[in-house]
């Protein structure tokens, strides 16, 4: 499985983030699975917030859902790299997913406080 499967470019994960429907939670779910496509994720992931911060009208609840539904479901390895897409801009859309990943505590629970 080093492969990525050929369906699986950046801009199919752009529209699946975008529409995020059960078949396409399920789709991203299996390609979040494979170590192999986590670059094409996160290339999907910064192409469907660049789409978002072009729209005429901002829907800062769709992105804050589609963050939670990330952080709440990506694994530990790609959190850090999440949270890295979500600063990587000053734009509106970037805040409303950033305050939708943090929102879903998917940082926290990949990377817990020290007990000191």
């Amino acid at each position: 499985m080093t492969n990525v499967s050929p369906i699986a470019n950046r801009d199919m994960v752009a529209d699946s983030l975008a529409g995020l429907s059960d078949e396409n939670r399920s789709w991203l779910m299996l390609l979040m699975e494979n170590p192999a496509a986590d670059d094409t994720l996160l290339d999907g992931l910064h192409l469907y917030l660049d789409r978002q911060s072009e729209a005429r009208i901002l829907n800062s609840l769709k992105l804050q859902t589609c963050a939670e539904w990330l952080g709440g479901t990506a694994p530990a390895r790609l959190q850090v790299r999440l949270m890295e897409a979500a600063r990587s801009s000053q734009h509106a859309a970037y805040a409303s997913f950033r305050e939708g990943l943090v929102r879903s505590g998917g940082l926290e629970r990949a990377y817990p406080k020290a007990k000191i």
